[in-house]
């Protein structure tokens, strides 16, 4: 498997993910295949994710200009086209009472604001393109995995009404019945905005707008080399190359260490996998999910899950660390017993999808969009912590008016700095296995609490 921090890009020999979305999305759109030659561009998109696809479709629309998108494989075949489908207001992976700790309230409401205006990007898009993503009704919940979480809960929705004046609401866990049938059910903390979808056929649909205006999609070009010279930058592809003064970096999760010196280690690759289920009998969708939310819990290592509308359950985590090791079926089990511990009605059913994909944590767990310093008209933007369908392509928009040359203003100031770099990198990945083994120890003496 593609592992960020191995390969310096996606190629052939990495292959599409065995997912539930390729099987029931059909064929993807026309694109404009791989780069050939040598050409120039107004600005250079590396990256065909969200970020990347919202990027270029804002570019071309609302700013007049003719960009190039570079994608290594096929547009999303990253985790934009892999990812658990939840659209909410959402971003990074800092709780809301941190973030008013450290940034105080009126920085945390500026980045509430951000999150809620996201949202509404991703509603505008698909209602603006028409796009045929299989949405579903609002709805979601942080579900308390451990009873010693529900109180945190109910102090999470007073702040949400009282700092944000969002109509967030506990809801006590013999009233979440109706919801979440199931075990590790304590209450839950519910949210009226946010839904899901099929996220691979969002972002087909945002591709099809994006080259309706102009864009060019170039599929299997990766960036494979990086030269800047007078302010003019060469990106080479295995067949071409493109020169523009301006530089679009939407890679998020999929970024290369070696792409380019100034972006390494910003960014800390986690695998994120998912298992999708036969169609589940009407008796154990009474017993498991009897709506069909998003859902997810309050573990350290959360896992995150809801019923499709075909009737199987998606259920999703954090396992495996290195791309060597991803495709282990320890790591399958570890979901599926996950899923049947929550969901004892569950217990014997067939596992019939089962992938991963890479989500991109800064050190300090929020995203950015920014101008690169130290490289001439180079703006970058991703860290999205796993919950960035609707704040990538938010940040999409956002990076094309900055290329563009207006200015992003924005009072979560956080947002527009440089992510700090990871030290001692080579060692990331053992720093992260040892995190994960606390986190999973601690996830297991509040279970035992219960």
């Amino acid at each position: 498997m593609y592992d960020p921090l191995v390969h310096a890009y996606p190629n052939e020999k990495h292959p599409d993910p065995d997912s539930y979305w390729m099987a029931i999305s059909g064929p993807g759109p026309e694109d404009d295949g791989p780069l050939e030659g040598d050409a120039d561009a107004d600005v250079v998109v590396v990256g065909g994710g969200y970020t990347g696809l919202s990027a270029a479709l804002s570019l071309a629309r609302d700013h007049g200009m003719k960009p190039v998108v570079l994608e290594a494989r096929s547009s999303a075949w990253g985790c934009s086209g892999r990812n658990g489908s939840f659209a909410r207001i959402s971003g990074g992976r800092v709780p809301a009472a941190s973030l008013i700790d450290t940034y105080g309230k009126d920085v945390a409401r500026a980045y509430f604001g951000e999150m809620r205006a996201a949202l509404g990007t991703v509603r505008r898009l698909i209602a603006e393109g028409n796009i045929d993503c299989d949405v579903q009704p609002d709805g979601v919940y942080k579900v308390a995995a451990f009873a010693a979480h529900a109180s945190g809960l109910e102090r999470e929705a007073a702040l949400y009404n009282e700092t944000f004046g969002y109509p967030a609401r506990f809801v006590p866990a013999g009233e979440l019945k109706g919801a979440h049938q199931g075990a590790e059910a304590f209450g839950a903390l519910h949210f009226p905005d946010g839904f899901s979808m099929n996220p691979l056929k969002l972002a087909r649909g945002i591709h099809v707008m994006a080259r309706s205006h102009g864009a060019a999609i170039h599929t299997n070009s990766p960036v494979i080399g990086w030269q800047t010279e007078g302010g003019i930058h060469r990106l080479v592809t295995p067949n071409g190359s493109v020169r523009t003064r301006k530089v679009v970096v939407a890679t998020n999760g999929y970024t290369s260490s070696k792409l380019h010196p100034r972006l390494s280690a910003r960014v800390l690759p986690v695998h994120s996998q998912i298992v999708v289920t036969e169609p589940m009998t009407s008796e154990q969708i009474a017993a498991s999910l009897p709506s069909g939310n998003c859902m997810f819990d309050t573990r350290s290592l959360l896992f995150y899950y809801r019923r499709l509308p075909d009737g199987r359950m998606l259920f999703g985590g954090r396992s495996a660390i290195a791309g060597s090791d991803a495709e282990n079926p320890k790591h399958r089990q570890y979901l599926a017993n996950a899923m049947v511990r929550k969901f004892p009605a569950l217990k014997g059913i067939v596992i019939d999808y089962w992938w991963g994909g890479w989500v991109a944590v800064s050190r300090n767990s929020l995203p950015f969009v920014y101008r690169v310093p130290g490289l001439s008209e180079v703006f970058w933007g991703g860290g999205y912590g796993g919950s960035g369908v609707s704040f990538s392509l938010h940040v999409g928009t956002k990076l094309a008016l900055m290329a563009a040359g207006k200015p992003f203003d924005t009072q979560a100031s956080f947002l527009t700095r440089e992510p700090a770099r990871y030290p001692l990198p080579p060692l990331l990945r053992l720093g992260q296995r040892i995190a994960y083994r606390w986190l999973q120890s601690k996830d297991k003496r509040q279970a035992l609490a219960n």
